[in-house]
């Protein structure tokens, strides 16, 4: 059984919605982020960053658990363990993880940031045209990508896919991002969001 800690934001529901996807058993742990859940100190021993998500593998064959923190590290722990979530080829195999720093080094902290600003210091708008204009180059990135193959890594859904989704779904409404100009991320959206595993990983978290 794997222990899944977690709440209902961008980076959170990759967690759910790969093991959905990979089918696979678990136990949910909601953390209450509003009253820190993350900073305390049963939390701390699993992940010492204090941020979701984080796992603890308890099925291992050694008897010993194995905690995972970072979502990027997570996906690809799981995709490993359950021989799922990758493609085999290895070019398509190393770009999908590719695809996944891509994600942890770009579109998370720069969305996450564009948001804080709007949200926050509505009145500093350099700070909000900073962080926007960056995710729109990013989005362009995958705009790219994604004109020429129905996933960011080819043709098969992979950890790449499920790393993105929670941002481009919240964007819009967390901080006024206009996905308009980037059609085939509008229609690689649609086709993520409407896959059973994806809505099973984000209907548990709501």
């Amino acid at each position: 059984m794997i222990d899944v800690y977690t709440a209902n934001t961008p980076n959170g529901v990759k967690v759910t919605i790969a093991l959905e996807e990979l089918g696979q058993p678990y136990k949910l742990n909601i953390l209450n982020l509003s009253d820190q859940d993350q900073k305390k100190d049963a939390f701390l021993k699993i992940n010492p960053n204090g941020r979701i998500p984080a796992i603890v593998d308890r099925d291992e064959a050694n008897g010993k658990p194995i905690r995972v923190f970072e979502s990027g590290a997570i996906l690809l722990y799981l995709a490993e363990k359950f021989n799922g979530l990758l493609p085999i080829d290895p070019a398509l195999r190393i770009d999908a993880i590719a695809w996944t720093y891509f994600q942890t080094g770009g579109i998370g902290p720069m969305m996450g940031q564009a948001g804080y600003f709007k949200r926050n210091f509505p009145e500093f708008q350099p700070g909000f045209d900073r962080f926007n204009t960056e995710s729109q180059r990013l989005v362009g990135v995958m705009e790219m990508a994604l004109s020429k193959s129905p996933f960011l890594s080819g043709d098969e859904f992979s950890i790449a896919d499920i790393m993105h989704i929670g941002w481009i779904d919240r964007a819009p409404t967390y901080f006024g991002f206009d996905l308009s100009a980037f059609p085939s991320v509008v229609d690689w959206h649609a086709r993520v969001m409407a896959r059973d595993g994806v809505k099973r990983g984000l209907n548990v978290l709501t």
